[in-house]
């Protein structure tokens, strides 16, 4: 008597029959597919120029805490190392005694972290900043007022007295008068005065819990913060104290 096999375990059955046949393209599917991925390796690059001036101002700026934008250009031009890095660095291993617009530098190059050179470097730099202009004729004593000036673009190593346009506000009078379309410089502007020569103030001295009040003749003008010279009413002794507010002084032990 013969079995017959459900039509399900017939399917099966012819299903492992089929062979799919072996070849070079079949081989290669499969070492794809398990094979990882190769990596391109990294290429190196010669120091440029760019890329050293860029380092140099960082240093520059860094060293000196300068604000604004530093610009610097070779005076004459620098042997770079011929090799190739992955990363260079430059390092300046000596620095002018202040920054200027002709710095003469020392420097080492540094490629993926090991010294390869040093060299001595002579720069041409500006020092760009925005610093006020005045808009319209300014008068002595008066307060500082920025609706009053204009920004303007200047290079801070040629005009080192320049006042910055980030500087000004209602503490500030304008010292003397100044003309229309003239750069402003820290010599037109002072301190707004809270302790005025010739007025009584308030002093103020604190020992622990105790604190002492009693009035001064001040003898010179001050601005919030600095020190002027007061006189005892009583006894005509003259002592220090400090500016903290609208006629009032604080000595300060």
């Amino acid at each position: 008597m013969r079995t017959l096999l459900p039509l399900s375990l017939l399917v099966a059955l012819a299903a492992l029959a089929v062979r799919a046949p072996a070849g070079p393209a079949a081989a290669a599917t499969d070492g794809a597919s398990s094979a990882p991925p190769l990596s391109t390796p990294a290429v190196g690059t010669p120091l440029g120029q760019d890329h050293f001036i860029a380092a140099l101002a960082r240093e520059l700026s860094a060293h000196f805490n300068l604000e604004g934008d530093l610009q610097l250009e070779l005076v004459r031009p620098c042997a770079t190392p011929e090799r190739l890095a992955r990363e260079w660095s430059v390092q300046i291993t000596e620095f002018p005694s202040l920054p200027a617009g002709a710095m003469l530098i020392r420097c080492r190059l540094l490629a993926d972290r090991e010294p390869v050179a040093e060299s001595t470097v002579m720069l041409r730099a500006t020092l760009w900043r925005d610093a006020w202009v005045a808009r319209q004729p300014l008068t002595g004593g008066a307060a500082f007022d920025p609706a009053l000036l204009d920004a303007r673009r200047v290079d801070f190593f040629r005009e080192r007295d320049a006042l910055p346009a980030l500087v000004g506000d209602h503490t500030f009078i304008f010292a003397r008068s100044v003309q229309s379309g003239r750069l402003l410089t820290w010599r037109d502007v002072v301190r707004r005065p809270l302790v005025k020569k010739g007025e009584v103030v308030e002093v103020s001295a604190a020992a622990g819990q105790l604190v002492v009040m009693m009035k001064a003749l001040a003898m010179q003008n001050g601005a919030k913060g600095e020190a002027v010279t007061v006189r005892n009413l009583d006894s005509r002794k003259d002592f220090t104290a400090f500016v903290i507010d609208e006629n009032r002084v604080q000595v300060r032990f």
